[in-house]
């Protein structure tokens, strides 16, 4: 019978060891979260709640982010103080940032923001939408991303996105965004 080499450790040592490296920083974002929630139900306090239309008081929706964030924030803390996360894949991705790709988005974002009321909300929001994925796609990798199809895809995909968001807070909720005609629906 052979005694075990002490000078090997075991496949998950490095493992654990990286976990426990990664214990305080997780403690860290539990904190954050918790004294973020905290502050947010500090503020809640000086909130009218005074019943609202349907019976909801202006001071519902800030109690309720400040609820869960203080109850995410208790959980990260206790998940990081007993171990860390115990099923966190290894990191991922490319050692730098990828530049080009921040690039897209970035354009994707000010050109939404500069032509939003030239283009009205659904295409200047489509154009913003077709940016980004496309810096997203190069980042990652993705074959085809100059394919006229790939591109077809995502102005198509945006205009689905956009447009029921358009119409949900012009129609139905009647709060006006930058339209293309005054119609209300373009």
């Amino acid at each position: 019978m052979t005694t075990p080499d002490s000078s090997v450790s075991p496949p998950d040592a490095e493992a654990q060891a990286a976990a426990q490296a990664a214990v305080w920083p997780q403690t860290l974002v539990g904190a954050g979260v918790l004294l973020t929630g905290l502050a947010l139900a500090f503020g809640a306090i000086g909130i009218s709640s005074e019943a609202g239309y349907g019976g909801v008081g202006p001071n519902f929706l800030p109690w309720l982010v400040s609820v869960v964030l203080v109850l995410c924030g208790a959980w990260i803390l206790w998940e990081a103080r007993t171990g860390g996360f115990r099923e966190l894949d290894p990191p991922t991705g490319a050692d730098r940032a990828y530049w080009p790709g921040f690039v897209w988005v970035s354009a994707g974002l000010l050109l939404n923001a500069a032509l939003i009321t030239t283009l009205g909300f659904i295409l200047s929001c489509t154009l913003c939408y077709l940016l980004a994925v496309q810096g997203l796609r190069r980042a990652s990798g993705q074959a085809g991303v100059n394919a006229p199809r790939t591109w077809v895809i995502d102005f198509v995909t945006g205009v689905l996105i956009a447009a029921p968001v358009f119409w949900m807070f012009t129609q139905f909720l009647a709060i006006n965004l930058p339209g293309l005609t005054s119609t209300g629906w373009l």
